[in-house]
Protein backbone atom coordinates (compact mmCIF):
# COMPACT_ATOMS: atom_id res chain seq x y z
CA UNK A 1 0.00 0.00 0.00
CA UNK A 2 1.37 3.62 -0.90
CA UNK A 3 0.24 7.07 0.36
CA UNK A 4 -0.69 9.23 -2.22
CA UNK A 5 -1.88 12.47 -1.79
CA UNK A 6 -3.86 14.90 -4.46
CA UNK A 7 -4.26 18.65 -4.19
CA UNK A 8 -6.76 20.61 -6.35
CA UNK A 9 -10.24 20.89 -7.23
CA UNK A 10 -13.24 19.17 -5.59
CA UNK A 11 -16.43 19.84 -7.29
CA UNK A 12 -20.25 19.23 -8.21
CA UNK A 13 -20.54 17.73 -12.08
CA UNK A 14 -23.56 19.78 -13.20
CA UNK A 15 -25.16 17.54 -16.02
CA UNK A 16 -28.90 17.31 -17.42
CA UNK A 17 -28.43 13.62 -16.05
CA UNK A 18 -28.07 15.62 -12.55
CA UNK A 19 -25.56 15.99 -10.50
CA UNK A 20 -22.06 13.79 -9.57
CA UNK A 21 -19.04 14.37 -7.31
CA UNK A 22 -15.95 15.51 -9.55
CA UNK A 23 -13.06 16.97 -10.00
CA UNK A 24 -9.76 15.86 -11.68
CA UNK A 25 -7.70 15.26 -8.66
CA UNK A 26 -10.60 13.98 -6.38
CA UNK A 27 -11.14 11.99 -9.32
CA UNK A 28 -7.93 10.58 -9.08
CA UNK A 29 -7.57 10.14 -5.55
CA UNK A 30 -10.79 7.86 -4.93
CA UNK A 31 -9.60 5.94 -7.72
CA UNK A 32 -5.84 5.60 -6.06
CA UNK A 33 -7.55 4.87 -3.24
CA UNK A 34 -10.06 1.68 -4.31
CA UNK A 35 -6.83 -0.03 -5.20
CA UNK A 36 -5.83 -0.57 -1.44
CA UNK A 37 -3.66 2.90 -1.70
CA UNK A 38 -3.73 5.06 1.48
CA UNK A 39 -5.32 8.34 -0.69
CA UNK A 40 -6.19 11.96 0.46
CA UNK A 41 -7.34 14.83 -0.85
CA UNK A 42 -5.83 18.48 0.13
CA UNK A 43 -8.49 21.33 -1.45
CA UNK A 44 -11.26 23.47 0.29
CA UNK A 45 -15.25 23.85 0.15
CA UNK A 46 -17.64 25.97 1.38
CA UNK A 47 -19.33 26.64 4.43
CA UNK A 48 -22.54 25.80 2.45
CA UNK A 49 -24.87 23.31 1.70
CA UNK A 50 -23.60 21.76 -1.12
CA UNK A 51 -20.24 21.90 0.53
CA UNK A 52 -21.62 19.85 3.10
CA UNK A 53 -23.46 17.44 0.68
CA UNK A 54 -20.03 17.10 -1.43
CA UNK A 55 -18.24 16.07 2.31
CA UNK A 56 -20.62 13.99 2.44
CA UNK A 57 -20.56 12.46 -1.13
CA UNK A 58 -16.72 12.17 -0.64
CA UNK A 59 -17.14 10.23 2.78
CA UNK A 60 -19.38 8.04 0.88
CA UNK A 61 -16.69 6.96 -1.85
CA UNK A 62 -14.28 6.34 1.13
CA UNK A 63 -12.42 9.55 0.36
CA UNK A 64 -11.02 11.08 3.73
CA UNK A 65 -11.97 15.00 5.19
CA UNK A 66 -9.06 15.21 7.34
CA UNK A 67 -7.37 17.82 4.56
CA UNK A 68 -10.08 19.21 3.40
CA UNK A 69 -10.40 23.12 4.58
CA UNK A 70 -13.58 24.98 5.10
CA UNK A 71 -13.90 28.61 4.20
CA UNK A 72 -16.85 31.25 4.47
CA UNK A 73 -15.59 33.52 2.15
CA UNK A 74 -15.95 31.19 -1.13
CA UNK A 75 -18.85 28.98 -2.60
CA UNK A 76 -18.63 25.03 -2.78
CA UNK A 77 -17.27 24.88 -6.97
CA UNK A 78 -19.94 23.50 -9.13
CA UNK A 79 -19.07 23.13 -12.59
CA UNK A 80 -21.84 22.81 -15.56
CA UNK A 81 -20.69 19.92 -18.20
CA UNK A 82 -21.94 19.39 -21.34
CA UNK A 83 -21.64 15.77 -23.50
CA UNK A 84 -21.66 15.68 -27.33
CA UNK A 85 -23.35 12.62 -29.16
CA UNK A 86 -19.59 10.99 -28.55
CA UNK A 87 -19.97 11.23 -24.83
CA UNK A 88 -17.24 13.81 -24.91
CA UNK A 89 -17.11 16.41 -22.29
CA UNK A 90 -16.53 20.30 -22.21
CA UNK A 91 -16.75 22.26 -18.77
CA UNK A 92 -18.00 25.69 -17.43
CA UNK A 93 -15.91 26.47 -14.38
CA UNK A 94 -17.08 29.54 -12.05
CA UNK A 95 -14.81 31.37 -10.57
CA UNK A 96 -13.82 32.31 -7.79
CA UNK A 97 -14.56 29.22 -5.84
CA UNK A 98 -13.65 27.59 -2.56
CA UNK A 99 -10.38 25.42 -3.98
CA UNK A 100 -8.78 28.68 -5.58
CA UNK A 101 -8.41 29.56 -2.29
CA UNK A 102 -6.77 26.40 -0.59
CA UNK A 103 -4.01 27.91 2.21
CA UNK A 104 -0.75 26.34 3.08
CA UNK A 105 -1.51 24.56 6.58
CA UNK A 106 1.54 22.12 8.06
CA UNK A 107 -0.35 19.52 8.30
CA UNK A 108 -0.79 19.28 4.92
CA UNK A 109 2.85 19.90 4.30
CA UNK A 110 3.94 17.23 6.80
CA UNK A 111 1.24 14.86 4.66
CA UNK A 112 2.97 15.52 1.26
CA UNK A 113 6.44 14.61 2.66
CA UNK A 114 5.45 11.56 4.16
CA UNK A 115 3.73 10.37 0.90
CA UNK A 116 4.91 8.38 -1.36
CA UNK A 117 3.49 10.43 -4.85
CA UNK A 118 2.12 13.87 -4.75
CA UNK A 119 -0.52 14.42 -7.92
CA UNK A 120 -1.10 18.05 -8.77
CA UNK A 121 -3.28 19.88 -12.20
CA UNK A 122 -2.72 22.99 -13.65
CA UNK A 123 -6.97 24.20 -13.30
CA UNK A 124 -5.64 25.38 -9.85
CA UNK A 125 -3.15 27.59 -10.38
CA UNK A 126 -5.57 30.29 -12.11
CA UNK A 127 -5.89 31.23 -8.30
CA UNK A 128 -2.85 33.18 -6.81
CA UNK A 129 -3.04 31.95 -2.55
CA UNK A 130 -4.27 28.04 -4.59
CA UNK A 131 -0.85 28.25 -6.67
CA UNK A 132 1.65 29.91 -4.14
CA UNK A 133 0.30 26.96 -2.05
CA UNK A 134 1.16 24.16 -4.50
CA UNK A 135 4.26 25.31 -5.42
CA UNK A 136 5.47 25.51 -1.39
CA UNK A 137 4.18 22.12 -0.88
CA UNK A 138 6.14 21.13 -4.31
CA UNK A 139 9.61 21.62 -2.20
CA UNK A 140 8.30 19.18 -0.08
CA UNK A 141 7.15 15.98 -2.20
CA UNK A 142 9.58 13.16 -3.33
CA UNK A 143 7.62 12.23 -6.31
CA UNK A 144 5.98 14.88 -8.09
CA UNK A 145 2.71 13.99 -10.95
CA UNK A 146 1.23 16.32 -13.21
CA UNK A 147 -2.08 16.03 -14.35
CA UNK A 148 -2.01 18.82 -17.37
CA UNK A 149 -5.71 19.68 -17.78
CA UNK A 150 -6.05 22.65 -19.90
CA UNK A 151 -9.26 24.49 -19.77
CA UNK A 152 -9.70 27.83 -21.55
CA UNK A 153 -9.17 30.86 -20.26
CA UNK A 154 -8.19 29.30 -16.86
CA UNK A 155 -3.94 28.43 -18.10
CA UNK A 156 -1.71 30.30 -19.16
CA UNK A 157 1.35 28.22 -21.05
CA UNK A 158 4.29 29.45 -19.40
CA UNK A 159 2.24 28.00 -15.82
CA UNK A 160 1.74 25.04 -17.82
CA UNK A 161 5.51 24.68 -18.62
CA UNK A 162 6.53 25.16 -14.93
CA UNK A 163 4.36 23.01 -13.58
CA UNK A 164 5.93 20.30 -16.27
CA UNK A 165 9.68 21.49 -14.81
CA UNK A 166 8.64 20.58 -11.39
CA UNK A 167 7.43 17.46 -12.28
CA UNK A 168 8.59 13.40 -12.14
CA UNK A 169 6.31 12.29 -14.06
CA UNK A 170 3.40 14.26 -16.56
CA UNK A 171 0.59 12.98 -18.19
CA UNK A 172 -1.03 14.59 -21.15
CA UNK A 173 -3.56 13.82 -23.40
CA UNK A 174 -2.59 14.29 -27.36
CA UNK A 175 -4.44 17.55 -27.79
CA UNK A 176 -2.62 18.78 -24.96
CA UNK A 177 1.12 17.70 -26.15
CA UNK A 178 0.83 19.17 -29.21
CA UNK A 179 -1.10 22.19 -27.79
CA UNK A 180 2.31 22.80 -25.75
CA UNK A 181 4.66 21.71 -28.45
CA UNK A 182 3.28 24.12 -30.90
CA UNK A 183 3.67 27.00 -28.06
CA UNK A 184 7.40 25.95 -27.35
CA UNK A 185 7.52 26.18 -31.34
CA UNK A 186 8.25 22.37 -31.90
CA UNK A 187 5.65 21.14 -34.76
CA UNK A 188 6.15 17.72 -35.36
CA UNK A 189 3.40 15.60 -36.13
CA UNK A 190 5.28 12.62 -34.68
CA UNK A 191 4.12 11.74 -30.94
CA UNK A 192 7.23 10.04 -30.13
CA UNK A 193 9.26 13.05 -31.09
CA UNK A 194 6.91 15.31 -29.31
CA UNK A 195 7.10 13.22 -26.14
CA UNK A 196 11.02 12.91 -26.80
CA UNK A 197 10.93 16.90 -27.01
CA UNK A 198 9.35 17.84 -23.45
CA UNK A 199 11.04 15.10 -21.66
CA UNK A 200 14.36 16.65 -22.90
CA UNK A 201 12.97 20.83 -22.38
CA UNK A 202 11.41 19.73 -18.74
CA UNK A 203 14.21 17.47 -17.82
CA UNK A 204 11.22 14.73 -17.23
CA UNK A 205 11.90 10.94 -18.03
CA UNK A 206 8.64 9.72 -17.38
CA UNK A 207 5.81 10.96 -19.23
CA UNK A 208 2.44 9.37 -20.65
CA UNK A 209 -0.29 10.09 -23.03
CA UNK A 210 -3.75 9.65 -23.52
CA UNK A 211 -5.39 8.65 -27.18
CA UNK A 212 -8.81 8.17 -25.79
CA UNK A 213 -10.38 5.17 -27.62
CA UNK A 214 -6.75 4.63 -28.68
CA UNK A 215 -5.11 4.13 -25.72
CA UNK A 216 -2.08 5.51 -24.43
CA UNK A 217 1.77 5.95 -24.73
CA UNK A 218 4.02 5.46 -21.36
CA UNK A 219 7.51 7.43 -21.77
CA UNK A 220 9.51 5.51 -19.19
CA UNK A 221 13.24 6.06 -18.91
CA UNK A 222 13.95 6.59 -22.49
CA UNK A 223 12.03 3.78 -23.52
CA UNK A 224 8.06 3.92 -25.35
CA UNK A 225 5.37 1.79 -24.19
CA UNK A 226 1.91 1.24 -25.96
CA UNK A 227 -1.61 0.49 -25.23
CA UNK A 228 -4.01 0.32 -28.40
CA UNK A 229 -7.14 0.93 -26.40
CA UNK A 230 -10.18 -1.55 -25.77
CA UNK A 231 -13.17 -1.37 -27.42
CA UNK A 232 -16.63 -0.26 -25.20
CA UNK A 233 -20.08 1.15 -25.71
CA UNK A 234 -18.85 4.65 -24.58
CA UNK A 235 -21.23 6.47 -21.68
CA UNK A 236 -19.67 9.34 -21.27
CA UNK A 237 -15.61 10.16 -21.14
CA UNK A 238 -16.15 12.19 -17.56
CA UNK A 239 -13.00 10.80 -15.31
CA UNK A 240 -11.95 8.17 -17.36
CA UNK A 241 -8.46 9.77 -17.63
CA UNK A 242 -8.43 10.73 -14.05
CA UNK A 243 -9.10 6.96 -13.49
CA UNK A 244 -5.83 5.86 -15.89
CA UNK A 245 -3.49 8.00 -14.30
CA UNK A 246 -4.89 7.25 -10.52
CA UNK A 247 -4.15 3.28 -11.60
CA UNK A 248 -0.88 3.81 -13.59
CA UNK A 249 0.87 5.78 -10.81
CA UNK A 250 -0.90 3.39 -8.07
CA UNK A 251 0.43 0.24 -10.35
CA UNK A 252 3.65 1.31 -10.73
CA UNK A 253 4.56 2.81 -7.20
CA UNK A 254 3.10 -0.94 -6.26
CA UNK A 255 6.22 -2.60 -8.33
CA UNK A 256 4.28 -3.46 -11.75
CA UNK A 257 6.02 -3.17 -15.23
CA UNK A 258 5.28 -0.68 -17.47
CA UNK A 259 4.06 -2.29 -19.84
CA UNK A 260 1.45 -4.10 -17.48
CA UNK A 261 1.15 -0.73 -15.86
CA UNK A 262 -0.20 0.63 -19.14
CA UNK A 263 -2.11 -2.25 -19.63
CA UNK A 264 -3.98 -1.83 -16.76
CA UNK A 265 -4.79 1.87 -16.66
CA UNK A 266 -6.16 1.45 -19.97
CA UNK A 267 -8.32 -1.41 -19.19
CA UNK A 268 -9.68 0.79 -16.02
CA UNK A 269 -10.32 3.98 -17.93
CA UNK A 270 -11.89 2.19 -20.33
CA UNK A 271 -14.55 0.74 -18.06
CA UNK A 272 -15.03 4.02 -16.70
CA UNK A 273 -15.71 5.18 -19.88
CA UNK A 274 -18.03 2.83 -20.28
CA UNK A 275 -20.34 4.31 -17.33
CA UNK A 276 -21.89 6.97 -16.06
CA UNK A 277 -20.00 9.68 -13.87
CA UNK A 278 -16.46 10.42 -13.02
CA UNK A 279 -16.39 7.34 -10.27
CA UNK A 280 -18.16 4.58 -10.97
CA UNK A 281 -17.12 1.06 -9.17
CA UNK A 282 -14.52 -0.74 -11.14
CA UNK A 283 -13.96 -4.20 -9.92
CA UNK A 284 -10.78 -6.11 -10.40
CA UNK A 285 -13.02 -9.22 -12.18
CA UNK A 286 -13.71 -6.39 -14.67
CA UNK A 287 -10.35 -5.03 -15.31
CA UNK A 288 -9.21 -9.22 -15.35
CA UNK A 289 -11.84 -9.32 -18.66
CA UNK A 290 -11.02 -6.57 -20.52
CA UNK A 291 -6.99 -7.59 -20.08
CA UNK A 292 -8.36 -10.53 -21.74
CA UNK A 293 -10.19 -8.88 -24.47
CA UNK A 294 -7.82 -7.85 -27.76
CA UNK A 295 -6.76 -4.66 -27.99
CA UNK A 296 -7.51 -2.23 -30.76
CA UNK A 297 -6.24 -1.68 -34.25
Amino acid sequence: MKSIICFGEVLWDVSPAGRKLGGAPLNVSLRAQSFGNKAAMISSIGRDKIGEELAEAMKVHGGSLVHIQETGEYATSEVLVALDEHGTASYEIKMPCAWDNISLLERDVEAVKASDAFIYGSLVVRNRTSRETLFALLDHARYKVFDVNLRPPHYTPERIISLMEAADFVKFNDEELYEICAHLEFNEQSLEACISFISEQTGTDQICVTLGKDGAVLFNNSTFYYNKGYKVTVADTVGAGDSFLATIISQLLNGMNAQEAINFACAVGSIVASKNGANPEVSLAEVHTMLGMKTGK
